[in-house]
C-alpha cells in the first residue's frame, strides 16, 4: 500500500495526501528558487522531518520511562548549499526540553534524538547541528 500520493498542482506547487489518514501537505518552491514561498518547500519538509523524528522518538522513550515532555519544542534552520548542485548543506535543530529532567534522563533523550531514523537516513554530507536547551 502507498504511504502517500501526490499531484503537481501547477505554479511550482504539489499536493501530497497521506493515504492512511487523508491528511494533505502542500508544497511551494521557495522564493530563492522561482517560487512564492507560500508553503513548505520540499527541502523544508526534509529539514522539519528531522526535528519531528527526534521529538517523536524522544516521546516514545519518555513515555516508557514516565518522563514528562509536555510543551517541548524544536526549531529548524535549513542551510542550502551555495554550490551546484542545489541541496541541503546543513540543518540546525534546537530542541527545548523541560529543565526538570535529571542528567541521566537528559543523556538518554539526547542519545535517542541523535539516532532517530531520519537522522540516520540523511546523507552524511548534510551537517546536522543539534542543540539541546533545558527550560
Amino acid at each position: 500500500m502507498n504511504t502517500a500520493t501526490a499531484r503537481y498542482a501547477g505554479d511550482l506547487r504539489t499536493e501530497a495526501t497521506h493515504v492512511a489518514s487523508g491528511n494533505i501537505i502542500q508544497t511551494d518552491a521557495p522564493k530563492d528558487n522561482h517560487g512564492r514561498g507560500e508553503a513548505f518547500s520540499p527541502t523544508d519538509l526534509v529539514s522539519t522531518a528531522l526535528g519531528s523524528c527526534m521529538m517523536t522518538v524522544m516521546g516514545i522513550v519518555a513515555a516508557r520511562h514516565e518522563l514528562d515532555l509536555a510543551n517541548s519544542e524544536f526549531a529548524i534552520v535549513k542551510h542550502m548549499s551555495t554550490e551546484t548542485p542545489r541541496r541541503i548543506a546543513q540543518i540546525d535543530v534546537t530542541l527545548t526540553l523541560p529543565a526538570a529532567l535529571a542528567p541521566n534522563d537528559r543523556a538518554l533523550l539526547e542519545r535517542t534524538a541523535l539516532t532517530c531514523p531520519v537522522a540516520l537516513s540523511l546523507h552524511p554530507d548534510i551537517k546536522q547541528n543539534v542543540t539541546f536547551e533545558y527550560r
